[in-house]
């Protein structure tokens, strides 16, 4: 009798837990230009460059992070044609202030393209971390797809789901 006593309390305070925290499906996108960059260039013919840059943009879409003014904080370690490791931070910012914090980081694979050049994925995950305001306590996690829309701007699409306290 004592299992099932254990086995009911631990239930209920995991039901109880779960019922405290929402959870909100989010698809938002944001087209980020640079603002600001710093790269390391290899001269050993790889081509391997890293990238440390600062974009801006405007998260567009569904749930929490719509309408947050987005900054990336991001690290882009690349061979051309090879394959990459980008990571970094998004800072989104509501329109009241309130800032939500995302880890995010993603393995680029070049593929051989319809023309037969290399074609990039950029594909991985984001995660929040912590915020301020409505963010507050908040957590999440999804996917994230990075793709070119210029030479130099490129797009954020982040899917997942944010839970919140009530």
């Amino acid at each position: 009798m004592t299992i099932f006593r254990t086995f009911l309390a631990v239930s209920t305070i995991l039901v109880l837990q779960l019922s405290a925290a929402a959870a909100e499906p989010l698809k938002v996108e944001a087209i980020m230009a640079p603002k600001e960059k710093i790269q390391l260039d290899f001269n050993d013919g790889s081509k391997h460059f890293l990238l440390m840059v600062r974009r801006e943009g405007e998260a567009k879409g569904t749930g929490l992070l719509n309408g947050t003014k987005v900054v990336e904080y991001g690290m882009h370690d690349i061979v051309p044609g090879v394959g990459g490791d980008p990571r970094g931070y998004l800072v989104m910012t509501a329109p009241n202030d309130d800032i939500a914090y995302v880890k995010w980081q993603v393995r680029a694979v070049f593929v051989p393209g319809p023309d037969g050049k290399p074609q990039l994925l950029d594909n991985g995950f984001w995660e929040l971390t912590s915020g301020t305001g409505a963010f507050s306590g908040a957590t999440g996690a999804g996917i994230l797809h990075i793709k070119a829309v210029s030479p130099t701007d490129r797009k954020f699409i982040l899917d997942g789901d944010i839970f919140t306290k009530k």
